[in-house]
């Protein structure tokens, strides 16, 4: 498991010389980011100048209705798709050129996703669907630890059909973290559930986020999801029109639909 570390570093050898530390560089930094489809004659921008910064550990919402732009960014930032135009830079490293065999590496060894719909496999146990992707993550959790934080552990040895919708979404939030990931991209994570069972699924998100220190957005159109956020940015016609830090924020159980 991936032990949270603090922000604040200690160089012995700075502190006698007076230089200051440097800060490190923002998880994700990008600017100026466009993304254009086009069919035909039919351009579509679905990015329109891009700008935005995710540090260390915190927990985004991504907020605004269908078409806005928030999951093509989000599958940009997985590194899924590639901007039309702009930087992505991961932890200093720019993303935007990177040929296949790089970002496949990138998506393999730091980055988790949730999507809306669990896509388990049914024929496997909880336990076999986490073990698929520690088998070929770098540092993986246990399959059993993984599930554990996300309060399945008496669950583990069930199949998908044995369990409610918002368990098999756990699942896959296990199954996300199992490599322990810097980044855990959620796309509608609570979009096919009711209330009461998408409320369980954000207070298992933001368990993640507090105990290992991923870098987590979530993509929703929920405004009251909002407020469990470090940072909400609000989407709309491919641009991000503001920006909210939420100095008091709200326990998942708090959360109203």
């Amino acid at each position: 498991m991936r032990i949270k570390v603090s922000k604040i570093h200690l160089n012995y050898d700075r502190i006698m010389t007076s230089d200051p530390v440097p800060a490190p560089p923002p998880v994700f930094s990008i600017a100026g980011m466009t993304k254009i489809y086009r069919t035909g004659e039919i351009e579509v921008r679905a990015l329109n100048g891009v700008d935005l910064v995710l540090e260390a550990g915190e927990m985004a919402v991504l907020l605004g209705p269908s078409g806005s732009g928030k999951s093509t960014l989000l599958n940009i930032v997985g590194g899924l798709d590639r901007p039309t135009s702009g930087s992505i830079k991961f932890k200093g490293r720019e993303l935007s050129g990177a040929g296949d065999r790089e970002l496949t590496a990138y998506r393999r060894d730091h980055v988790g996703f949730v999507f809306q719909f669990y896509n388990l496999i049914p024929s496997l146990t909880a336990r076999e669907n986490v073990a698929l992707i520690t088998e070929v993550a770098r540092h993986p959790m246990k399959p059993a630890d993984a599930l554990a934080l996300v309060g399945l552990e008496d669950r583990m040895n069930h199949f998908p059909a044995q369990l409610s919708g918002g368990e098999q979404q756990r699942v896959a939030i296990a199954r996300a973290i199992a490599k322990n990931p810097e980044v855990l991209l959620c796309d509608e994570p609570t979009g096919a559930l009711d209330s009461a069972t998408g409320i369980i699924v954000l207070e298992a998100l933001a368990r993640v986020n507090e105990e290992t220190g991923a870098t987590t957005a979530i993509i929703t159109h929920n405004a009251g999801i909002r407020k469990i956020a470090h940072r909400v940015f609000s989407f709309h016609d491919g641009r991000i029109v503001s920006q909210e830090i939420n100095e008091n924020r709200i326990k998942p159980s708090e959360v109203t639909w």
